[in-house]
């Protein structure tokens, strides 16, 4: 995974636009950035004072727990369902979801705790 640029990098890259009265690009090329990193870098400055790198990366919890959880495993044992209609009956009960999201835990929650009926005929070894 990448890694944000230095903060001295960073602030010498203001610098040149601040204080030495250069372009974005001038200052790019100067420090050997993109010239879409320093217009960046200049507009996270002109709107916060700052221009220290953001989070990366992070673990982002799951939305489907608690009672939207226990009301979806009945929902799926009920059957008769589609991916595409639970995300819709969810945003029916106010939790907006995304089709990943639902698929990760039907086949997580549902998929893996059920068994399917077993066809001894394909189950079978040797030829066909």
């Amino acid at each position: 995974m990448a890694r944000p640029y230095s903060m001295d990098l960073r602030d010498r890259v203001v610098a040149a636009v601040e204080t030495d009265g250069l372009s974005c690009h001038e200052a790019a090329k100067r420090y050997g950035v993109a010239p879409s990193t320093a217009i960046r870098w200049m507009q996270s400055f002109r709107r916060t004072g700052s221009v220290s790198p953001g989070q990366m990366g992070g673990h982002k919890p799951k939305r489907l727990t608690g009672a939207h959880r226990e009301w979806l495993i009945e929902r799926c044992k009920a059957g008769g369902f589609t991916l595409r209609g639970l995300v819709a009956e969810l945003a029916g009960r106010g939790l907006r979801v995304d089709y990943r999201s639902v698929w990760v835990f039907v086949h997580d929650e549902i998929h893996m705790t059920s068994s399917f009926k077993k066809n001894t005929r394909r189950s079978r070894t040797g030829p066909s």
